[in-house]
């Protein structure tokens, strides 16, 4: 495994890519408030949308079909961003929601999930930890956001 400061580079391309989505409309889906916060945190500003709402499984699924029903995204990618915890439990609840979109014909991007959980596993399991992370994050996401908008 790369030393820290790589893989906190690694993991700021992932968000950075991630947040240009977000910011032209594509969803984040994750677990719940302070989640959400995290991201705020790392300035995304697009929608982050959560699991956490009271709502069965079923019920989101059948939400989020019927909201990104009409949805291709821009970029020809999935049209939705699911970003569950890294943990055991966490690793549960993404693969029933990637079952139960793709039930449904939605199709979800897993990629920054996939990075985050092999980058950050040493320091965190978890999204809302990105939060205390921000300050160190942010720079380089700038960066690479920058890049990417080029």
């Amino acid at each position: 495994m790369p030393n820290r400061s790589e893989r906190f580079r690694l993991a700021a391309q992932a968000l950075a890519f991630a947040r240009i989505r977000n910011r032209s409309g594509i969803p984040i889906l994750v677990e719940g408030k302070k989640d959400r916060r995290a991201l705020r945190a790392l300035e995304f500003t697009g929608p982050v949308e959560l699991v956490n709402r009271g709502w069965s499984m079923e019920r989101l699924a059948g939400w989020f079909a019927e909201y990104l029903q009409n949805d291709k995204s821009k970029d020809g990618k999935a049209p939705l961003i699911l970003l569950m915890d890294w943990d055991r439990t966490g690793g549960r609840l993404q693969s029933d929601l990637r079952r139960r979109l793709q039930a449904l014909d939605i199709q979800v991007d897993e990629e920054l999930r996939r990075v985050l959980s092999k980058v950050l596993k040493p320091e965190t399991r978890v999204v809302e930890s990105l939060y205390s992370m921000a300050d160190e994050l942010l720079e380089q996401i700038r960066f690479f956001d920058n890049l990417e908008e080029e």
